[in-house]
């Protein structure tokens, strides 16, 4: 399993980010990325935590971890400029919250966040044709979701995904230790929103390719 969308105390989540990296290496995860959740408010404070968290622990970790931070209901109009802002501290992988289902996120994230050069664009909910064809344009990868809630799009997403080439990944958004998978169950929650086996195979081979060019 490799999962590129997890979070440690450091946001919302249940634990350190030493914890959480040692669960998953021993649930048999191969690479993970920690993209705690953040807004204007706390962006800079959180990646240079998660920044000095993995410079740190270089060498001493069991796998690799990508350090990543996810927007989470920021206003569409300043989705942008705080990616850039984010990138210049040094975060390599950047995640936003995307239209869920289960949150009220507003309107418009979507777009902006594939035009303001987001790597993931998350549990994206209903998102609709014209954004999914912009995200194939931009190379934005799009997310199904292993977390309850946020996957009741995952069939809708997979769908306009396969139809217009979108690239995807499949990740669970742990917030605890119960969140992190197994591949095998990563691939069941695949197959369960119509995705092909070979299909599951280039999730996989697009998430070792994410991990191996941000190291």
């Amino acid at each position: 399993m490799i999962d590129l969308h997890t979070h440690t105390l450091l946001s919302d989540g249940a634990l350190i980010p030493s914890e959480l990296v040692r669960r998953a290496a021993a649930r048999g995860y191969r690479a993970m990325a920690i993209t705690d959740h953040v807004d204007a408010s706390n962006y800079a404070d959180v990646a240079r935590k998660i920044l000095s968290f993995v410079s740190s622990s270089k060498g001493a970790l069991e796998i690799p971890v990508i350090p990543g931070v996810e927007l989470t209901h920021v206003p569409p109009d300043l989705i942008g400029g705080l990616i850039r802002e984010i990138r210049q501290l040094g975060i390599p992988w950047v995640v936003v919250h995307g239209e869920t289902l289960a949150e009220p996120v507003k309107k418009g994230t979507n777009r902006a966040a594939i035009l303001g050069g987001t790597d993931l664009l998350a549990h994206p909910g209903l998102i609709t044709e014209e954004e999914v064809k912009l995200a194939v344009e931009k190379g934005v990868f799009l997310e199904i979701s292993a977390r309850k809630g946020h996957s009741l799009a995952n069939g809708h997403v997979a769908t306009l995904a396969k139809r217009h080439g979108a690239s995807l990944l499949l990740n669970t958004d742990a917030h605890a230790p119960s969140d992190l998978i197994t591949e095998e169950f990563a691939r069941k929650v695949a197959l369960g929103c119509g995705l092909s086996e070979e299909d599951y195979a280039d999730i996989l081979k697009a998430a070792s390719a994410c991990v191996e060019r941000r190291r």
